[in-house]
């Protein structure tokens, strides 16, 4: 059996690979990610791994319409106006 890459591994090189042209990010519903996540990792859940790495600063993740798009941290859009927000009201 070939080696499994890790989870890291394995989204960073689907952000890179499945995102469109002009896009910085992947849509994980609609570009399959997560359909493919499974495949690869049967009986892990994409959204329990993505949180984790989120956590750790290696990806980062903003809700969208559908779910959520995934991004490189050095690709990943500003803050949200809500973030933006939550930080001058002392509260983010």
């Amino acid at each position: 059996m070939e080696e499994r890459l890790s989870h890291e591994e394995f989204v960073k090189k689907a952000i890179v690979s499945l995102r469109k042209e002009g896009f910085k990010g992947i849509h994980t519903v609609y570009s399959g990610f997560n359909e493919a996540f499974k495949k690869y990792y049967p009986g892990e859940n994409p959204v329990e791994v993505t949180n984790k790495l989120a956590e750790a600063g290696r990806i980062v993740i903003r809700p969208v319409k559908g779910g959520v798009m995934l991004y490189l941290p050095e690709d990943a859009p500003g803050a949200s106006s809500a973030d933006q927000a939550l930080k001058k009201m002392g509260l983010g």
